[in-house]
């Protein structure tokens, strides 16, 4: 029995093997390591796609977070609210720079942010809104940025599963101050390692990002600030300037495999991916959901057929985040989500046969 990988980075190596390591040398042989032309390159070239005024790169996608939240410091005494259900950076950045994170439930279709939340969670102590586009699709943004208009708010995207991905024909990382995005591995424009980059049409606070990841430090040696060291190396970002002009085409390649497993699960008690009709998703994640969940899982597992589940505790429940007095039940889609939903196979180089077999299991366990 062949196995079916969850995501096959060994695949999608192979196709540009060559490329890649045609980019890398010239690094290499320059040694310079740390800021140079590739990732001034890589900076212009997301600025250009994005139609933004700035692309500011940096060393991953929670440091993206962390960065924008330092430049509107925030911080002791202050608030940014954050759905529970999504990846641990969004509320752990918030709580790194000594704000509070704030909860809300998600919209249990789409698992994002529920809108209609958001109001009831100000206070007098709220700076910022965290929107997380989760699994590729972006958050309600319109409803958002009205809650935030009201009460003077900064709003911050988290969009490092959403490259790509549009909302009402505008960008995911375009709607808000910042939109915060990242290179890791498993994204659908992956780098070898850790990676990420900001996007802002604020020059202020894009210098002053600029300033953050380099220690607070401007000229070199002279700090005004205290900021970290999250520079986006320049091995990372040759190989990102490689795989860029392929990422529509990848997209693509994912819609196509979510529209083929939707339409062969139908009919099956088994909830498919819902994306609204002014989204479109990148679909980072395809992720389904069922009461039986850990036992497909198993089910698959015996198959040979990788799957993952995205994320298994809600926030609110984590054990560092017990201080905050959230218990279960607060939030209970979220809580529901953790429960029940499994994300399978849906990267691009999939074949037919691949994903009939997938199909197939599905099938045979719900049979």
């Amino acid at each position: 029995m062949r196995s079916i990988a969850m995501l096959d980075l060994r695949g999608e190596y192979a196709l540009f093997r060559e490329e890649i390591r045609a980019a890398v040398d010239p690094v290499l042989e320059s040694q310079q390591f740390i800021g140079g032309p590739a990732v001034a390159e890589v900076e212009e070239a997301i600025r250009t796609r994005y139609g933004v005024a700035h692309a500011i790169a940096v060393g991953s996608g929670t440091d993206a977070l962390l960065c924008t939240l330092m430049a509107l410091g925030i911080g002791r005494d202050d608030e940014v609210i954050v759905p529970s259900f999504t990846f641990f950076a969004t509320a752990g950045t918030v709580w790194r720079v000594g704000a509070k994170p704030v909860f809300v439930d998600i919209d249990p279709r789409t698992f994002n942010m529920d809108a209609t939340k958001v109001e009831q969670a100000v206070t007098s102590k709220t700076r910022a809104i965290m929107a997380v586009h989760l699994f590729g699709q972006c958050a309600d943004m319109d409803a958002i940025n009205v809650v935030a208009a009201r009460h003077g708010l900064k709003v911050i995207e988290d969009a490092a599963q959403a490259i790509g991905a549009t909302y009402r024909g505008k960008k995911a990382g375009t709607m808000g101050i910042f939109g915060c995005f990242s290179f890791f591995p498993s994204k659908n424009l992956g780098g070898a390692g850790d990676g990420g980059f900001i996007t802002t049409d604020d020059p202020a606070l894009a210098e002053r990002l600029t300033v953050l990841r380099e220690h607070g430090s401007k000229p070199k040696y002279y700090h005004s600030v205290i900021g970290i060291n999250s520079r986006l190396d320049a091995l990372q970002a040759a190989i990102v300037l490689v795989k860029l002009p392929h990422l529509e085409k990848w997209h693509q390649g994912r819609r196509r495999n979510a529209a083929f497993y939707t339409g062969a699960f139908a009919g099956l008690p088994l909830a498919t991916p819902f994306v609204r009709e002014d989204c479109a998703s990148i679909y980072n994640q395809y992720v389904v959901r069922t009461p039986r969940r850990d036992a497909l899982r198993e089910h698959l597992a015996r198959k040979g057929i990788g799957n993952e589940v995205y994320y298994p505790v809600p926030l609110h429940l984590q054990k560092c985040y017990a201080s905050l007095g959230q218990k279960a039940g607060a939030f209970p889609h979220s809580e529901a989500a953790a429960k029940e939903t499994a994300a399978l196979p849906i990267y691009s180089q999939l074949t037919e046969a691949q994903l009939s077999e997938v199909v197939a299991a599905v099938r045979e366990f719900f049979a």
